[in-house]
């Protein structure tokens, strides 16, 4: 059965993860995904360890090129620049994705006013730290960076320890990646109705700023900056993570009256129901809970709560998230066969389709591999001579 975005084919131009994981996503779903890569500039990713045994293929090489095909080009080789506009015409890759400073593809004469010329209705996005335009475009940065310009920073952990550090790249992905899906899949809704495509500027920290959601909406009426610990999701509530007896910890999020009186009853302290979730002298009551919750274990206060809906979940590792039985129900961990016989275990897509099931058929390879680079020419009709001329004065390089 075909994927939901099956018949889109996108050129790939992306490296480390925003990009990367952007077009896993979307090759997951159907579109077919050929990432244009350099032999000779191996990406971070595929020098992290661990590697998937008996290979020298990274875990991250193999579940951010999943489902893509690859193709070694020198875009610095005139000859490369005809095959990209080959690849357009006669192919159809018509959306482009790339992830380089402003201006870099533009000296390749692979932007959008030059592609756009080859074929007019093309969709072309670029994803960067701070966008095409303004005072930072040129400017380098990582996901850090962009969380601390767009003020989320300014207000997250406590009090008089600074901002504090988050476990994944929310930047990366949430604002970088899922902006560039949504811009490229509006696109392709907009391009259907009129037949015209489109250039997209994806900047993270644009998308960092948007996150700021109802913080900045208030901001921008009352003129108050908001700051660690005064607000109900930043720790100025009874909102919070609190740690247990062996040295674990649970998360509690009962900001509904209903939720909140559940879990004052779950711990014996129902007098504390009348001062809610954000009750007069907040931190000394939420020095008494931290006290309850350090007379049992983690797992002791799961069953405590295993039948009260308070919204009381434990912290969990990533050992223990995997093994839970809702990973498993909802089948978030998938096996990918390769050659050799051999299976690889990856995070599953997380978008459930009734008619469009995801197929997983491939990991991702590395660049130095040559990829799929001899088949896709042959597909462009190359011959053997011109293929085998072309890796030997350095086009693949």
């Amino acid at each position: 059965m075909p994927g939901a975005l099956d018949g889109l084919k996108i050129l790939d131009f992306t490296r480390l993860l925003p990009g990367p994981y952007a077009t896993m996503c979307l090759a997951d779903m159907g579109a077919e995904v050929l990432k244009v890569v350099s032999a000779s500039r191996s990406e971070i990713g595929e020098m992290m360890p661990p590697f998937i045994p008996g290979t020298d293929v990274s875990a991250a090489t193999a579940y951010l090129g999943r489902n893509k095909r690859c193709i070694t080009l020198n875009l610095k080789d005139s000859r490369a620049i005809e095959i990209i506009h080959r690849l357009i015409i006669e192919q159809g890759f018509d959306i482009i994705i790339e992830q380089f400073r402003p201006g870099v593809m533009g000296k390749l004469m692979l932007d959008y006013e030059h592609l756009k010329a080859v074929k007019p209705d093309i969709i072309y996005c670029s994803l960067t730290g701070y966008g095409q335009d303004g005072p930072m475009l040129a400017r380098a940065g990582h996901d850090i960076n962009y969380i601390a310009r767009s003020g989320i920073a300014s207000y997250s952990g406590k009090k008089g320890q600074g901002p504090s550090m988050i476990g994944m790249q929310v930047a990366d992905v949430a604002a970088g990646s899922n902006n560039s899906i949504i811009g490229i899949l509006a696109s392709v809704l907009f391009r259907k109705e009129t037949g015209k495509g489109q250039f997209i500027d994806i900047s993270m920290t644009d998308g960092m700023m948007a996150f700021n959601t109802f913080f900045a909406a208030s901001y921008l009426v009352d003129g108050k900056v908001p700051e660690p610990e005064t607000n109900f999701v930043n720790g100025g509530s009874l909102y919070d993570y609190y740690e247990t007896q062996d040295g674990k910890y649970i998360s509690f999020g009962g900001l509904e009256p209903q939720f909140f009186t559940a879990f004052c009853k779950t711990i014996n302290r129902p007098d504390l129901i009348a001062g809610g979730i954000t009750p007069p002298h907040t931190s000394l009551v939420k020095r008494e809970i931290r006290e309850i919750m350090l007379t049992k274990t983690r797992d002791e206060w799961v069953e405590c709560f295993r039948l009260t809906d308070a919204c009381v979940e434990p912290v969990m590792t990533i050992e223990e998230v995997l093994q839970d039985p809702l990973a498993k129900e909802r089948q978030m961990v998938i096996d990918i066969a390769l050659e050799n016989g051999q299976t690889v275990k990856q995070l599953a897509n997380p978008i459930k389709f009734s008619e469009t099931k995801q197929v997983y058929k491939s990991i991702g390879v590395n660049s130095s591999s040559a990829g799929h680079t001899r088949e896709i020419l042959e597909n462009l009709g190359y011959s053997q001579l011109q293929i085998e001329t072309f890796a030997e004065s350095g086009l693949f390089d």
